[in-house]
């Protein structure tokens, strides 16, 4: 369980007095249909509303982008603040005094440190500002020019430069930090006993968080040099750079001001900065060349739409097609840029102008499309073994489109490259479907059958610790589910306590709790008309594996027995069980 500061009751009571509907209400419109209230969603882009409110329970929950929590939450989400704002937002809209935080010492001291980072880091960035302007910031001027930065460019992405090895150092001290903060901060680093500014010489471009927040910087070097030309901020307790998404602050704040249709990801800073001042103002970029699963979280938050424009090259090929197996698994709907030439963004704004990369933009072609012309790339058509790899590794991205419908299309157009009979051509699509992926004996491998099984026990665990959740008529009231979960049980003791759902995400932390927030935000539709008999099955699967594993152990300990009365004693056991399994009995996991 977590420990939020605050004690659980008076969190309780703040949320009491703060109704879910009437908060939300304040910043979006609400519709009462069924039990629920409806709307668009504020996190994604949406036209039919899909985001849901239960004021019985106090929590929202979103079917399209999976957003879900309680009316902390929600403040937490929608004006970009952490969980101690969220709570000074309540406590004031209700008129109550705010208890002492009274977090564990770790915790307390934790949340010093960040905010003593993200002053420091926030005083830094304006100084680097304040450095282009200076004399000695001649090279970052002239680079400037050269690269064709504006003043909007400069104000809206705060880029500045540092001047030296210890400029930043001294105005930092004056400001009261110490070197340990500039050191936790990422700001600078020591060698030999001398402390130094990581971004010396540099241009320097911050990087802030969603919630505007200076967390780090990506600097680039303005001269010819052996070592790199951009660093980044080490990671540090604000800082993951697998998390970072460069340009995220503005996207949504466009998002709040105009809406967003769809968001645009491209390599790096620069490419940003020419995009925003081409007019496509809702592009980003990641810290590094390919998204992460923690990037594609940070924009489900803003569209479930993506345009990936990475740059032309084989580099940009690559992560293209590893950001959309990750993007595909998050649930985007994606399309992809082809650029020509090796180039990137900012090069084809300059050379070509951006009418020509609007066009691009505007055709950008759908991934299973863009995958074949990929392909093509890597195979001589003419040559028939080549042809053959071809069709397999074309017919391997139609199987992950998971319509039969939308699969015809490009069964017809693989025919026509391949001139392959179409029905050949599907026959070893059910192949690749079903596991066989064209090798000998046609069988998935034993892998695969592990893999599948346990996504079937965690579906059920799933379902069992809804139902629980959600107080669901059909739970079987005989069965002590500690025995059956022993690895939820604060879960468990929470909802035999029938708790509301909004107060899980006082008890817990449900947004870095996977299983719990999926069970949270479990829809019980798809289980219609079979939700008593889904439950049923899913507790027996998991309690006969349970008593598989016994029954194994019991064997291997009657196979290394010397002991006549043991060996009697063991078979004893080895019956019960067996005849358990046999009877489907649960009777091992009755309350007792």
């Amino acid at each position: 369980m977590q420990n939020k500061g605050y004690p659980t009751n008076w969190l309780y009571d703040l949320k009491q007095r703060n109704n879910i509907v009437s908060v939300i209400g304040k910043y979006i419109h609400l519709d009462k249909k069924g039990e629920n209230y409806w709307a668009c969603c504020p996190f994604h882009n949406e036209k039919t509303p899909s985001f849901a409110v239960n004021e019985d329970e106090g929590y929202y929950h979103c079917f399209g982008c999976k957003e879900s929590g309680d009316v902390i939450s929600f403040i937490m989400k929608y004006e970009s603040c952490d969980f101690m704002e969220a709570v000074k937002i309540l406590a004031k809209n209700a008129n109550m005094e705010i208890p002492e935080f009274v977090g564990e010492k770790e915790i307390i001291q934790q949340k010093k440190t960040k905010e003593i980072i993200l002053n420091l880091l926030e005083d830094a960035y304006k100084h680097y500002q304040e450095n282009l302007y200076a004399k000695e910031a001649v090279p970052a001027q002239n680079y400037i020019k050269k690269r064709g930065f504006n003043k909007h460019d400069l104000e809206d992405f705060k880029i500045g430069y540092s001047i030296n090895r210890n400029e930043i150092i001294d105005y930092l001290t004056k400001k009261k930090f110490t070197i340990a903060q500039m050191l936790e901060a990422g700001l600078i680093k020591t060698k030999n006993n001398i402390n130094y500014d990581v971004q010396a010489g540099r241009l320097v471009f911050p990087i802030f968080n969603s919630f505007n927040e200076c967390i780090g910087f990506s600097s680039r070097l303005l001269e010819n040099a052996d070592f790199a030309k951009y660093i980044n901020t080490a990671d540090t307790l604000v800082f993951k750079k697998g998390k970072v998404v460069f340009g995220i602050n503005l996207v949504k704040k466009l998002k709040q001001q105009s809406g967003l249709d769809r968001i645009i990801v491209v390599e790096g800073q620069i490419d940003v900065i020419a995009m925003h001042r081409a007019g496509f103002k809702s592009t980003v970029a990641c810290m590094g060349t390919a998204l992460t699963k923690e990037n594609a979280h940070e924009l489900k938050k803003l569209s479930n739409n993506i345009t990936l424009c990475f740059d032309g090259d084989y580099a940009g090929v690559k992560a293209t097609i590893k950001s959309i197996d990750i993007l595909k698994e998050e649930g985007f709907n994606i399309l992809v840029v082809a650029l020509p030439g090796g180039h990137d963004p900012d090069e084809i704004i300059k050379e070509k102008g951006k009418e020509y990369l609007k066009n691009l933009i505007d055709n950008a072609l759908p991934v299973t499309d863009y995958l074949i012309n990929v392909e093509l790339q890597n195979y001589d058509l003419s040559k028939a073994d080549e042809k053959g790899e071809f069709a397999t590794a074309v017919l391997k991205h139609i199987s992950k489109i998971g319509s039969n419908s939308e699969e015809e299309p490009y069964l017809d157009k693989l025919r026509d490259l391949t001139s392959i009979p179409i029905d050949i051509l599907r026959r070893d699509l059910d192949k690749i479907k079903n596991g066989q992926v064209i090798i000998k004996n046609n069988e998935k491998s034993a892998e695969t059958v592990l893999i599948t099984r346990e996504n079937g026990n965690i579906r059920a665990i799933k379902f069992i610790l809804s139902s629980l959740i959600f107080r669901k008529e059909f739970v079987d009231k005989k069965i002590d589910y500690r025995k059956l979960l022993p690895k939820y049980n604060e879960i468990i003791d929470k909802a035999e306590e029938g708790i509301k759902i909004s107060s899980y995400y006082d008890y817990f932390d449900v947004d870095n709790m996977p299983m719990l927030k999926d069970c949270i935000n479990l829809d019980f539709s798809e289980y219609k008309g079979r939700e008593k008999q889904y439950f049923q099955e899913s507790v027996w699967n998991l309690a006969y594996q349970e008593l598989l594993n016994k029954r194994n152990k019991i064997i291997e300990e009657f196979k290394n027995c010397q002991s006549i009365e043991q060996r009697n004693s063991i078979s004893q056991q080895l019956n019960i069980i067996t005849k358990a399994i046999n009877q489907k009995s649960l009777e091992d996991f009755y309350v007792r």
